[in-house]
């Protein structure tokens, strides 16, 4: 609390096979301090990257905004960690707003252009499936239990009534900009803003 006021807490929620040392994570966190906040990065590659589940990512955001001071939240959200803050967002009453920045409204359903039939058969088969892991700077090995779990999340059809800004990029390789837009255009509280940009936004970041 300061001056009465309560604090405002913000969360930066990191994408798939991300870090919370990511270049938006800190570009965020600079911003931010030179207004006075903290920007607040979980890590949800712990305890093992291995064993990851949206699932998992929720339980561990919920705890930690269980144990913070009381005041309202906002969540930015990138890629996976967009599709995050979605399905945070219509379950948490503390969340107060979201900038989502080229979420992963569709993220492992069935057919995401990424993720054909045979790959995920293969996934099945082996039971695991090696992703360059861009925190780590090496690949890693993911547990088709990520996939399996991910089938009981969809962030596309969640209810939530917070005010809500988008960034997407028109030239997105990993995120289709036109399911963005149809996941934005039957919500009045969401803005979408199209930017001449890839998956990274690094262009558009100012």
């Amino acid at each position: 609390m300061t001056g009465g006021m309560p604090t405002q807490h913000v969360y930066y929620l990191h994408g798939f096979a991300s870090s919370p040392s990511s270049m938006k994570a800190g570009y965020f966190a600079e911003r931010l301090h030179d207004h006075g906040l903290a920007l607040q990065c979980p890590d949800f590659n712990a305890p093992d990257f291995a064993t990851l589940t949206i699932s998992r990512m929720l339980a561990q955001l919920e705890r930690g905004l269980a144990a913070r001071d009381p005041g309202p939240v906002t969540l930015i959200g990138s890629s996976l960690g967009g599709a995050l803050a979605i399905l945070a967002a219509a379950r948490l009453s503390s969340v107060e707003r979201l900038v989502l920045l080229a979420p992963a409204v569709l993220f492992a359903k069935p057919g995401h252009h990424l993720l054909t039939p045979e790959t995920v058969a293969a996934w099945r088969r082996d039971g695991a499936m090696t992703f360059f892991h861009h925190g780590y700077g090496e690949a890693r090995s993911l547990d088709v239990a990520f996939y399996d779990d991910s089938l009981g999340h969809s962030p596309f059809d969640a209810l939530f009534s917070q005010p809500t800004l988008i960034f997407q990029g028109l030239r997105d390789q990993s995120v289709d900009s036109t399911t963005v837009e149809r996941f934005a255009s039957t919500r009045p509280n969401v803005t979408l803003c199209l930017v001449d940009d890839d998956h990274s936004l690094a262009a558009s970041l100012p």
